[in-house]
C-alpha cells in the first residue's frame, strides 16, 4: 500500500534507460498526483504513455524553474499534489529541481522522495572500485584547461571519484586525466547503463583509452567515469602532497629539475610530475 498525501511535492526517480526499471510506487504516485513537472515533456510523455499515466504534464527546466515555483506553491495551498521528474534517473542530481524543492520546503510543505534509478549508484555498484567512500563531481568542464584544473584539484582525494561525461568529450577528458595523474590509477567507464549497448570498461587510464579508440561505438552514448582515489603512499611526503612539493621546488628551480627532485622525494614518476607541473603553470 502506497501512502499518498495531498498537498505534497513528490520527487520521483524514473528509468535511466530501461523502462522496466521504474518502481511500482513511482507509477502509482505519478498516476495520482494532479500535476507532473518534467524537464522535457516530449521526452517524458512516451514513458508516461507506456504506463497509461494520463496526469497533466508541464515543463520545469533550468531556464524556467524559478517562474514555475509560484504556481506549484499555489497548487499545494489548494491541497493539490505535484510530482517532479527529470529526463532520466533521480531529479536534482545534475538536473533541475533544487530551486523548487527549497522554495516548497521554505513555504512549509512536505517534500517526499520516491527513490529509484540513478546512473551514479548503478555505476558504482558494478565498477569494481571502492564504494565505502566516494565523491560525485557532476559533469566536467567543457574546456581542456579547466578540465585539467578540476582533475588536478581531485588528485589528492582518497575517495573514489565519480564524474559524468558526454560522447563528444569522453576521449579528450580521459587524456586530460592521464596527463594530470599519470597511468597509475584504475578507472571504470560505464556507458549506456541499462540500455541495449551497455558496456563497462575497466583498467588503467591508458588501457581504457585504447579500448575507446579501437572501437568507435564505445564513443557513443552517455558516460559515468569512476576514478580510483589517491593512496597515501604515493600522494604525500612528510605530510606534503606531491602537488605542494612540486610548487615549493618550482619556486626555486626549473620545472625539469623540480620534477626530478619531486620524483625522488615522493616516489612518483618524473614524467607524471612534469605533466603536473605544466598544468600548475597554466
Amino acid at each position: 500500500m502506497t501512502n499518498f498525501n495531498k498537498g505534497s511535492l513528490y520527487i520521483v526517480a524514473t528509468p535511466i534507460g530501461n523502462r522496466d526499471d521504474i518502481t511500482y510506487r513511482a507509477v502509482k504516485v505519478l498516476s495520482q498526483v494532479d500535476l507532473i513537472l518534467a524537464e522535457d515533456t516530449r521526452h517524458s510523455r512516451p514513458l508516461l504513455d507506456y504506463y497509461d499515466i494520463s496526469t497533466r504534464l508541464k515543463s520545469c527546466h533550468e531556464h524556467n524553474e524559478s517562474s514555475v515555483v509560484a504556481g506549484v506553491i499555489e497548487s499545494l495551498e489548494e491541497g493539490k499534489s505535484v510530482a517532479l521528474i527529470s529526463d532520466a534517473g533521480t531529479p536534482l542530481i545534475s538536473d533541475p529541481g533544487f530551486v523548487l524543492v527549497r522554495a516548497v520546503r521554505q513555504a512549509g510543505y512536505e517534500v517526499v522522495a520516491i527513490p529509484g534509478p540513478s546512473s551514479i549508484i548503478a555505476a558504482l555498484s558494478i565498477a569494481g572500485l571502492p564504494t565505502d567512500r566516494f565523491v560525485y563531481e557532476g559533469f566536467m568542464p567543457s574546456k581542456s584547461t579547466a578540465r585539467r584544473e578540476r582533475y588536478l584539484d581531485l588528485t589528492q582525494d582518497s575517495r573514489t571519484i565519480v564524474v559524468l561525461e558526454s560522447s563528444h568529450r569522453i576521449a579528450s577528458s580521459l587524456k586530460d586525466l592521464q596527463k594530470v595523474v599519470g597511468d597509475d590509477r584504475s578507472i571504470a567507464v560505464a556507458r549506456e547503463l541499462t540500455k541495449k549497448f551497455e558496456t563497462v570498461l575497466f583498467g588503467s587510464i591508458s588501457g581504457v583509452i585504447a579500448q575507446l579508440e579501437e572501437d568507435s561505438n564505445q564513443l557513443k552514448g552517455e558516460f559515468v567515469v569512476l576514478i580510483s582515489g589517491s593512496t597515501e603512499a604515493t600522494s604525500t611526503t612528510h605530510g606534503l602532497s606531491s602537488k605542494r612539493v612540486l610548487e615549493i621546488l618550482s619556486a626555486e628551480l626549473s620545472l625539469k629539475q623540480s620534477a626530478k627532485l619531486a620524483a625522488e622525494l615522493t616516489g612518483e614518476k618524473k614524467n607524471d610530475l612534469y605533466a603536473l607541473g605544466l598544468t600548475l603553470k597554466k
